[in-house]
């Protein structure tokens, strides 16, 4: 069924919804949509560098004791 919209079909939503809730309905409906997405972005880095930090920290040193290491 959405196969078929195609671009006049888009246009006529895009006025619909435009008359329904005005233009400053709209345009504050977006920036709350960006500021979403922005920290939907920020808290996956944020997710990322905890895990690289805690990787590193449980690292463990495999290297062999040499003789001169053990003196």
């Amino acid at each position: 069924m959405l196969n078929n919209i195609g671009l006049p079909g888009l246009l006529l939503i895009a006025v619909v919804v435009l008359v329904l809730f005005g233009r400053g309905k709209i345009s504050s409906l977006m920036g709350e949509v960006g500021k979403g997405i922005t920290a939907f972005k920020k808290g996956v880095s944020d997710g990322t560098k905890e895990l690289e930090e805690d990787t590193a920290a449980s690292a463990k040193d495999i290297t062999p004791e040499t003789e001169k290491d053990k003196a």
